[in-house]
């Protein structure tokens, strides 16, 4: 069984809050370790967090020039997804974990 700590996904968020960040490839269960939401704009921002089709982080704002973190320890089956997205693409998603294979 091999053990990998990887970055799932980094990256500008689009406007579409249901977007696709992230897929656990087949015969895999990722943990989610922690997301970190960025917002490079001088005007707050919203983002919404979905693990597996449940919301964990609906329309949160992060302000101007911030950064929020959600520290978790989520596991994710094989061909589950994370999705999500913000009012504006100055919001960067970076998303960490560990794939189990």
């Amino acid at each position: 069984m091999g053990v990998t700590s990887k970055a799932l996904y980094r990256g500008a968020a689009t406007t579409t809050l249901t977007t696709t960040l992230y897929t656990v490839p087949s015969a895999t269960t990722t943990v989610v370790t922690e997301i970190m939401i960025s917002n490079t704009d001088t005007s707050p921002a919203t983002f919404t967090i979905y693990l597996d089709g449940v919301i964990i982080a609906p329309g949160v704002t992060v302000g101007a020039k911030d950064t929020t973190v959600i520290p978790c320890k989520q596991a994710l089956a094989a061909t589950k997804v994370i999705q999500g997205g913000a009012s504006a693409t100055t919001v960067n998603i970076s998303i960490s974990g560990v794939e189990i294979a």
